[in-house]
Protein backbone atom coordinates (compact mmCIF):
# COMPACT_ATOMS: atom_id res chain seq x y z
CA UNK A 1 0.00 0.00 0.00
CA UNK A 2 1.05 3.72 -1.25
CA UNK A 3 1.56 6.30 1.35
CA UNK A 4 -0.82 8.96 2.13
CA UNK A 5 0.97 11.13 3.92
CA UNK A 6 0.04 14.29 2.92
CA UNK A 7 3.53 15.56 3.90
CA UNK A 8 5.25 13.02 0.94
CA UNK A 9 2.98 14.75 -1.56
CA UNK A 10 4.38 17.94 -1.79
CA UNK A 11 5.25 17.69 -5.90
CA UNK A 12 3.64 15.80 -8.58
CA UNK A 13 4.77 12.08 -8.75
CA UNK A 14 4.68 12.35 -12.46
CA UNK A 15 7.67 14.93 -11.75
CA UNK A 16 10.07 12.49 -10.24
CA UNK A 17 8.53 9.37 -11.66
CA UNK A 18 9.58 10.40 -15.19
CA UNK A 19 13.15 11.35 -14.07
CA UNK A 20 13.57 8.46 -11.95
CA UNK A 21 12.88 5.73 -14.43
CA UNK A 22 15.12 7.75 -17.23
CA UNK A 23 17.61 7.54 -14.15
CA UNK A 24 17.23 3.87 -14.26
CA UNK A 25 17.31 3.30 -17.88
CA UNK A 26 20.80 5.01 -18.93
CA UNK A 27 22.85 3.19 -17.03
CA UNK A 28 21.62 -0.52 -18.16
CA UNK A 29 21.60 1.00 -21.69
CA UNK A 30 24.96 2.50 -21.57
CA UNK A 31 26.83 -0.63 -21.11
CA UNK A 32 24.79 -3.02 -22.95
CA UNK A 33 24.38 -1.23 -26.35
CA UNK A 34 26.61 2.14 -26.12
CA UNK A 35 30.12 1.26 -24.98
CA UNK A 36 30.30 -1.34 -27.35
CA UNK A 37 30.32 1.04 -29.71
CA UNK A 38 32.51 3.00 -28.53
CA UNK A 39 35.19 0.34 -27.66
CA UNK A 40 34.77 -0.49 -31.46
CA UNK A 41 35.96 2.74 -32.64
CA UNK A 42 38.26 2.62 -29.94
CA UNK A 43 40.00 -0.56 -31.87
CA UNK A 44 39.01 -3.35 -29.77
CA UNK A 45 37.71 -6.65 -30.52
CA UNK A 46 34.55 -8.17 -30.49
CA UNK A 47 35.79 -10.78 -28.86
CA UNK A 48 36.65 -8.48 -25.99
CA UNK A 49 34.07 -6.21 -26.30
CA UNK A 50 31.38 -8.92 -25.95
CA UNK A 51 32.45 -10.77 -22.98
CA UNK A 52 33.80 -7.86 -20.64
CA UNK A 53 30.40 -5.41 -21.69
CA UNK A 54 27.91 -8.39 -21.04
CA UNK A 55 30.12 -9.79 -18.00
CA UNK A 56 29.90 -6.26 -15.96
CA UNK A 57 26.26 -6.66 -15.84
CA UNK A 58 25.71 -9.83 -13.64
CA UNK A 59 24.86 -7.31 -10.82
CA UNK A 60 21.24 -6.85 -12.34
CA UNK A 61 21.58 -10.69 -12.07
CA UNK A 62 22.34 -10.51 -8.36
CA UNK A 63 20.50 -7.60 -7.38
CA UNK A 64 17.97 -9.87 -5.41
CA UNK A 65 20.71 -10.81 -2.98
CA UNK A 66 21.40 -7.47 -1.17
CA UNK A 67 18.23 -5.40 -2.30
CA UNK A 68 16.69 -6.55 1.22
CA UNK A 69 19.64 -5.19 3.26
CA UNK A 70 18.77 -1.81 1.25
CA UNK A 71 16.38 -1.37 4.13
CA UNK A 72 18.35 -1.10 7.21
CA UNK A 73 20.05 1.87 6.50
CA UNK A 74 18.91 5.56 5.46
CA UNK A 75 16.11 5.70 3.39
CA UNK A 76 15.53 4.70 -0.47
CA UNK A 77 16.23 8.90 -1.26
CA UNK A 78 19.17 8.39 0.40
CA UNK A 79 20.21 5.07 -1.80
CA UNK A 80 18.81 7.03 -5.25
CA UNK A 81 20.72 10.56 -4.62
CA UNK A 82 24.14 8.43 -3.70
CA UNK A 83 23.90 5.63 -6.67
CA UNK A 84 23.27 8.76 -9.29
CA UNK A 85 25.80 10.88 -8.01
CA UNK A 86 28.25 8.25 -7.85
CA UNK A 87 27.21 7.05 -11.13
CA UNK A 88 28.41 10.91 -12.12
CA UNK A 89 31.55 10.27 -10.29
CA UNK A 90 32.15 7.21 -12.21
CA UNK A 91 31.55 8.55 -16.04
CA UNK A 92 33.81 11.28 -14.88
CA UNK A 93 36.64 9.02 -14.51
CA UNK A 94 35.96 7.09 -17.46
CA UNK A 95 36.16 10.11 -19.15
CA UNK A 96 39.81 10.24 -17.69
CA UNK A 97 40.77 6.74 -18.30
CA UNK A 98 40.42 6.79 -21.90
CA UNK A 99 43.70 8.90 -23.39
CA UNK A 100 45.14 6.01 -21.20
CA UNK A 101 47.50 3.24 -22.88
CA UNK A 102 45.34 0.66 -20.97
CA UNK A 103 41.96 2.37 -21.17
CA UNK A 104 39.74 -0.68 -21.83
CA UNK A 105 41.21 -2.44 -18.32
CA UNK A 106 40.50 1.17 -16.41
CA UNK A 107 37.00 1.83 -18.02
CA UNK A 108 35.66 -1.39 -17.98
CA UNK A 109 36.63 -1.85 -14.36
CA UNK A 110 34.60 1.63 -13.80
CA UNK A 111 31.78 -0.07 -15.99
CA UNK A 112 31.01 -2.74 -13.85
CA UNK A 113 31.01 -0.43 -10.44
CA UNK A 114 28.42 1.67 -12.60
CA UNK A 115 26.65 -1.51 -13.37
CA UNK A 116 26.83 -2.40 -9.07
CA UNK A 117 25.17 1.04 -8.83
CA UNK A 118 22.56 0.65 -11.26
CA UNK A 119 21.36 -2.38 -10.12
CA UNK A 120 21.37 -0.86 -6.31
CA UNK A 121 19.40 2.04 -8.30
CA UNK A 122 16.86 -0.02 -9.59
CA UNK A 123 16.04 -1.55 -6.78
CA UNK A 124 15.39 1.58 -4.42
CA UNK A 125 13.52 3.30 -7.12
CA UNK A 126 11.10 0.40 -7.87
CA UNK A 127 10.58 0.38 -4.20
CA UNK A 128 10.19 4.40 -3.92
CA UNK A 129 7.06 3.71 -6.52
CA UNK A 130 5.77 1.02 -4.52
CA UNK A 131 6.40 2.63 -1.12
CA UNK A 132 5.14 6.06 -2.34
CA UNK A 133 2.08 5.59 -4.74
CA UNK A 134 -1.52 4.18 -4.03
CA UNK A 135 -2.17 1.20 -5.97
CA UNK A 136 -5.00 2.97 -8.08
CA UNK A 137 -1.40 6.03 -8.80
CA UNK A 138 0.81 2.86 -9.33
CA UNK A 139 -1.82 2.04 -12.06
CA UNK A 140 -2.31 5.26 -13.58
CA UNK A 141 1.79 5.98 -14.01
CA UNK A 142 2.39 2.82 -15.16
CA UNK A 143 2.71 3.38 -18.47
CA UNK A 144 4.65 6.45 -18.11
CA UNK A 145 7.54 4.39 -16.00
CA UNK A 146 8.02 2.63 -19.49
CA UNK A 147 7.74 5.73 -21.66
CA UNK A 148 10.74 7.53 -19.82
CA UNK A 149 12.69 4.07 -19.83
CA UNK A 150 12.91 4.29 -23.19
CA UNK A 151 13.65 7.84 -23.02
CA UNK A 152 16.78 6.67 -21.91
CA UNK A 153 17.20 4.60 -24.68
CA UNK A 154 16.66 7.30 -27.32
CA UNK A 155 18.84 9.58 -25.44
CA UNK A 156 21.83 7.28 -24.86
CA UNK A 157 21.97 4.57 -28.24
CA UNK A 158 20.35 7.14 -30.12
CA UNK A 159 21.27 10.98 -29.41
CA UNK A 160 24.32 10.41 -27.88
CA UNK A 161 26.06 8.20 -30.03
CA UNK A 162 24.95 10.37 -32.97
CA UNK A 163 26.56 13.44 -31.22
CA UNK A 164 29.54 11.00 -30.79
CA UNK A 165 29.94 10.40 -34.02
CA UNK A 166 29.62 13.90 -35.27
CA UNK A 167 32.46 15.20 -32.58
CA UNK A 168 34.75 12.18 -34.38
CA UNK A 169 35.25 14.04 -37.52
CA UNK A 170 36.44 17.70 -35.36
CA UNK A 171 37.75 15.94 -32.22
CA UNK A 172 38.85 12.22 -33.12
CA UNK A 173 37.35 9.09 -31.55
CA UNK A 174 39.00 9.75 -28.19
CA UNK A 175 38.12 13.04 -27.58
CA UNK A 176 34.65 12.42 -28.90
CA UNK A 177 33.84 9.90 -26.26
CA UNK A 178 35.42 11.39 -23.61
CA UNK A 179 33.16 14.87 -24.13
CA UNK A 180 30.10 11.68 -23.78
CA UNK A 181 31.24 10.55 -21.19
CA UNK A 182 31.56 13.84 -19.62
CA UNK A 183 27.68 14.83 -20.46
CA UNK A 184 26.49 11.20 -18.83
CA UNK A 185 28.69 12.58 -15.64
CA UNK A 186 26.74 15.95 -15.58
CA UNK A 187 23.55 14.60 -16.57
CA UNK A 188 23.71 12.20 -13.28
CA UNK A 189 24.95 14.68 -11.07
CA UNK A 190 21.64 16.95 -12.10
CA UNK A 191 19.31 14.24 -11.66
CA UNK A 192 21.28 13.35 -8.16
CA UNK A 193 20.20 17.21 -7.06
CA UNK A 194 17.18 17.04 -8.55
CA UNK A 195 16.36 13.97 -6.95
CA UNK A 196 17.15 15.51 -3.19
CA UNK A 197 15.45 18.34 -3.92
CA UNK A 198 12.08 17.22 -5.25
CA UNK A 199 11.91 13.59 -4.19
CA UNK A 200 9.92 12.38 -1.46
CA UNK A 201 10.73 10.27 1.42
CA UNK A 202 9.59 7.75 3.90
CA UNK A 203 8.18 9.07 6.97
CA UNK A 204 10.46 8.51 9.99
CA UNK A 205 8.26 6.86 11.85
CA UNK A 206 7.60 4.27 9.53
CA UNK A 207 11.00 4.03 9.25
CA UNK A 208 11.39 3.20 12.97
CA UNK A 209 8.76 1.13 12.58
CA UNK A 210 9.54 -1.10 9.71
CA UNK A 211 13.47 -1.47 10.64
CA UNK A 212 14.58 -4.67 10.35
CA UNK A 213 18.26 -6.15 11.61
CA UNK A 214 21.05 -7.83 9.43
CA UNK A 215 20.10 -10.81 11.17
CA UNK A 216 15.99 -11.17 10.16
CA UNK A 217 16.57 -9.72 6.59
CA UNK A 218 19.24 -12.82 6.40
CA UNK A 219 16.68 -15.13 7.27
CA UNK A 220 14.02 -13.36 5.08
CA UNK A 221 16.44 -13.55 2.27
CA UNK A 222 16.60 -17.54 3.03
CA UNK A 223 13.24 -17.55 3.13
CA UNK A 224 12.61 -15.81 -0.38
CA UNK A 225 15.11 -18.13 -2.11
CA UNK A 226 13.98 -21.23 -0.46
CA UNK A 227 9.87 -20.13 -1.23
CA UNK A 228 11.20 -19.19 -5.07
CA UNK A 229 12.83 -22.69 -6.07
CA UNK A 230 10.15 -24.68 -4.98
CA UNK A 231 7.44 -23.30 -6.93
CA UNK A 232 4.99 -25.64 -8.67
CA UNK A 233 7.28 -26.67 -12.03
CA UNK A 234 9.54 -24.11 -11.35
CA UNK A 235 12.67 -25.63 -13.07
CA UNK A 236 10.38 -25.46 -16.28
CA UNK A 237 9.85 -21.79 -16.00
CA UNK A 238 13.26 -21.08 -15.19
CA UNK A 239 14.08 -22.97 -18.26
CA UNK A 240 11.47 -21.10 -20.16
CA UNK A 241 13.20 -17.74 -19.15
CA UNK A 242 16.01 -18.37 -19.82
CA UNK A 243 15.87 -19.93 -23.32
CA UNK A 244 13.30 -17.97 -24.47
CA UNK A 245 15.64 -14.84 -25.19
CA UNK A 246 19.12 -16.85 -25.79
CA UNK A 247 19.02 -16.40 -29.38
CA UNK A 248 18.81 -12.41 -28.63
CA UNK A 249 22.03 -12.72 -26.63
CA UNK A 250 24.51 -13.35 -29.34
CA UNK A 251 22.52 -11.11 -31.47
CA UNK A 252 21.95 -8.04 -29.47
CA UNK A 253 25.45 -7.97 -28.64
CA UNK A 254 27.09 -8.46 -32.30
CA UNK A 255 24.49 -6.20 -34.74
CA UNK A 256 26.05 -2.88 -33.67
CA UNK A 257 29.43 -3.72 -33.68
CA UNK A 258 28.59 -5.36 -37.09
CA UNK A 259 27.32 -2.34 -38.46
CA UNK A 260 30.33 -0.73 -37.44
CA UNK A 261 32.80 -3.37 -38.54
CA UNK A 262 34.40 -2.42 -42.46
CA UNK A 263 32.79 -4.14 -45.60
CA UNK A 264 36.39 -5.68 -46.11
CA UNK A 265 35.72 -7.82 -42.76
CA UNK A 266 32.13 -8.56 -43.44
CA UNK A 267 30.40 -5.68 -41.69
CA UNK A 268 28.21 -2.72 -43.31
CA UNK A 269 31.06 -0.07 -42.30
CA UNK A 270 28.38 2.64 -41.33
CA UNK A 271 29.12 5.79 -39.49
CA UNK A 272 28.65 6.16 -35.73
CA UNK A 273 26.06 8.87 -36.26
CA UNK A 274 24.25 6.40 -38.91
CA UNK A 275 23.98 3.59 -35.72
CA UNK A 276 22.73 6.40 -33.18
CA UNK A 277 20.01 7.80 -35.86
CA UNK A 278 19.18 4.01 -36.39
CA UNK A 279 18.78 2.47 -33.08
CA UNK A 280 17.88 6.00 -31.38
CA UNK A 281 14.80 6.90 -33.12
CA UNK A 282 13.54 3.99 -35.60
CA UNK A 283 14.43 1.30 -33.27
CA UNK A 284 13.05 3.09 -30.47
CA UNK A 285 9.89 3.65 -32.00
CA UNK A 286 9.55 0.47 -33.36
CA UNK A 287 9.73 -1.22 -30.09
CA UNK A 288 7.43 1.02 -28.37
CA UNK A 289 4.86 0.17 -31.11
CA UNK A 290 5.43 -3.46 -31.05
CA UNK A 291 5.08 -3.20 -26.64
CA UNK A 292 1.93 -1.25 -27.21
CA UNK A 293 0.11 -3.93 -29.97
CA UNK A 294 1.32 -6.96 -27.74
CA UNK A 295 -0.43 -5.82 -24.83
CA UNK A 296 -3.86 -5.55 -27.06
CA UNK A 297 -3.10 -8.99 -28.33
CA UNK A 298 -2.77 -10.46 -25.02
CA UNK A 299 -5.59 -9.11 -23.68
CA UNK A 300 -7.96 -10.17 -26.33
CA UNK A 301 -6.31 -14.08 -26.93
CA UNK A 302 -4.92 -14.50 -23.24
CA UNK A 303 -1.11 -15.40 -22.26
CA UNK A 304 -1.31 -18.83 -23.16
CA UNK A 305 -2.89 -18.86 -26.42
CA UNK A 306 -0.50 -16.07 -27.48
CA UNK A 307 2.66 -17.17 -26.00
CA UNK A 308 4.14 -19.10 -28.89
CA UNK A 309 2.93 -16.25 -31.89
CA UNK A 310 4.80 -13.94 -29.21
CA UNK A 311 7.86 -16.36 -29.29
CA UNK A 312 7.89 -16.25 -33.34
CA UNK A 313 7.67 -12.26 -33.30
CA UNK A 314 10.38 -12.50 -30.97
CA UNK A 315 12.79 -14.65 -32.17
CA UNK A 316 11.92 -14.94 -36.28
CA UNK A 317 12.87 -11.25 -37.18
CA UNK A 318 16.81 -12.04 -36.62
CA UNK A 319 16.80 -13.14 -39.80
CA UNK A 320 17.07 -9.66 -41.07
CA UNK A 321 20.56 -9.71 -39.63
CA UNK A 322 21.38 -12.81 -41.87
CA UNK A 323 20.35 -11.19 -44.88
CA UNK A 324 21.65 -7.95 -44.16
CA UNK A 325 25.68 -9.87 -43.61
CA UNK A 326 24.91 -11.87 -47.16
CA UNK A 327 24.39 -8.68 -48.78
CA UNK A 328 26.19 -5.91 -47.16
CA UNK A 329 23.96 -3.24 -48.42
CA UNK A 330 25.50 -0.18 -49.29
CA UNK A 331 22.15 2.07 -48.88
CA UNK A 332 21.05 2.99 -44.99
CA UNK A 333 17.69 2.46 -45.95
CA UNK A 334 17.56 -1.24 -45.96
CA UNK A 335 19.68 -1.72 -42.62
CA UNK A 336 16.81 0.60 -40.78
CA UNK A 337 14.16 -1.49 -42.49
CA UNK A 338 15.94 -4.20 -40.79
CA UNK A 339 16.74 -2.42 -37.70
CA UNK A 340 12.83 -1.39 -37.49
CA UNK A 341 11.50 -4.93 -38.12
CA UNK A 342 13.10 -6.97 -35.78
CA UNK A 343 12.98 -4.31 -32.77
CA UNK A 344 9.23 -4.25 -33.72
CA UNK A 345 9.07 -8.16 -33.50
CA UNK A 346 11.40 -7.64 -29.86
CA UNK A 347 8.95 -5.04 -28.29
CA UNK A 348 5.87 -7.59 -29.46
CA UNK A 349 7.38 -10.74 -27.85
CA UNK A 350 9.19 -9.05 -25.07
CA UNK A 351 6.05 -7.88 -23.57
CA UNK A 352 4.72 -11.88 -23.34
CA UNK A 353 8.28 -12.82 -21.26
CA UNK A 354 7.52 -9.91 -18.50
CA UNK A 355 3.88 -10.94 -18.09
CA UNK A 356 4.66 -14.85 -17.97
CA UNK A 357 6.84 -13.91 -15.18
CA UNK A 358 4.66 -11.98 -13.56
CA UNK A 359 1.78 -14.16 -13.79
CA UNK A 360 3.34 -17.57 -14.17
CA UNK A 361 6.12 -17.24 -11.69
CA UNK A 362 5.48 -14.63 -9.17
CA UNK A 363 2.41 -15.25 -7.20
CA UNK A 364 2.88 -15.93 -3.78
CA UNK A 365 3.23 -14.60 -0.71
CA UNK A 366 6.87 -12.89 -1.80
CA UNK A 367 5.53 -11.78 -5.14
CA UNK A 368 7.66 -9.07 -5.54
CA UNK A 369 10.95 -10.54 -4.33
CA UNK A 370 9.88 -13.67 -6.62
CA UNK A 371 9.91 -11.19 -9.77
CA UNK A 372 13.28 -9.77 -8.93
CA UNK A 373 14.48 -13.12 -8.81
CA UNK A 374 12.73 -14.01 -12.10
CA UNK A 375 14.46 -11.03 -14.17
CA UNK A 376 17.52 -11.67 -12.61
CA UNK A 377 17.55 -14.96 -13.81
CA UNK A 378 16.62 -13.83 -17.57
CA UNK A 379 19.44 -11.38 -18.10
CA UNK A 380 21.63 -14.33 -16.88
CA UNK A 381 19.66 -16.08 -20.07
CA UNK A 382 21.27 -12.78 -22.21
CA UNK A 383 24.17 -12.21 -20.40
CA UNK A 384 26.38 -15.76 -20.88
CA UNK A 385 25.53 -15.80 -24.22
CA UNK A 386 26.88 -11.96 -24.90
CA UNK A 387 29.75 -13.06 -23.08
CA UNK A 388 30.82 -15.25 -25.92
CA UNK A 389 28.80 -13.75 -29.28
CA UNK A 390 32.25 -12.15 -29.81
CA UNK A 391 34.13 -14.91 -29.70
CA UNK A 392 31.98 -16.61 -31.80
CA UNK A 393 31.92 -14.03 -34.33
CA UNK A 394 35.54 -13.40 -34.61
CA UNK A 395 36.04 -17.35 -35.35
CA UNK A 396 33.52 -18.12 -37.90
CA UNK A 397 32.44 -14.35 -39.04
CA UNK A 398 29.33 -12.29 -39.73
CA UNK A 399 27.62 -14.23 -41.93
CA UNK A 400 28.05 -17.70 -40.55
CA UNK A 401 27.22 -16.21 -36.84
CA UNK A 402 24.34 -14.71 -37.55
CA UNK A 403 22.92 -18.62 -38.90
CA UNK A 404 23.73 -19.70 -36.03
CA UNK A 405 21.98 -17.30 -34.29
CA UNK A 406 18.89 -18.80 -36.20
CA UNK A 407 19.75 -21.87 -34.97
CA UNK A 408 20.13 -20.78 -31.38
CA UNK A 409 16.24 -19.73 -31.59
CA UNK A 410 15.08 -23.47 -31.92
CA UNK A 411 15.37 -23.93 -28.35
CA UNK A 412 13.29 -20.75 -27.63
CA UNK A 413 10.31 -22.79 -29.97
CA UNK A 414 10.34 -25.69 -27.99
CA UNK A 415 10.58 -24.73 -24.52
CA UNK A 416 7.80 -22.41 -25.67
CA UNK A 417 5.10 -25.20 -27.23
CA UNK A 418 5.61 -26.90 -23.44
CA UNK A 419 5.71 -24.24 -20.78
CA UNK A 420 3.92 -24.80 -17.97
CA UNK A 421 1.11 -22.20 -16.93
CA UNK A 422 0.78 -23.08 -12.71
CA UNK A 423 -1.49 -20.96 -12.48
CA UNK A 424 -5.03 -20.83 -13.68
CA UNK A 425 -5.41 -17.86 -16.43
CA UNK A 426 -8.85 -15.76 -16.20
CA UNK A 427 -8.34 -14.40 -19.36
CA UNK A 428 -11.60 -11.55 -18.67
CA UNK A 429 -9.52 -10.20 -15.91
CA UNK A 430 -5.96 -10.28 -18.14
CA UNK A 431 -4.55 -6.87 -18.98
CA UNK A 432 -1.69 -5.26 -19.65
CA UNK A 433 -0.31 -1.83 -19.50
Amino acid sequence: MGNNNSGTRRIQPILWISTLYFAMGVPFVTINAVSGIMYKDMGVSDAQITFWTAFVMFSWTLKPLWSPFLEIYKTKKFFVVVTQFAIGILFALIALSLPLPDFFKYSIALFAVIAFCGATHDVVADGTYIGLLTNKEQAKYIGWQGAFYNLAKIISSGALVYVAGVLEKTKGVTHAWMIIMVIYALLFFALAIYHYLVLPKEQTEEKRKDAKTARNVRKELLEVITSFFTKPKILWCILFIILYRFAEGFAIKIAPLFFKAPRTSGGLGLSTSDIGLIYGTYGSAAFILGSVLAGYFISARGLKNSLIWLCCAFNIPFVVYALLAHYQPADLMPVAVAVVVEYFGYGFGFVGLMLYMMQQIAPGKHKTAHYAFATGIMNLGVMIPGMFSGMISDWVGYKIFFIWVLIATIPAFLVTLFVPFPYFENKEEQSIN
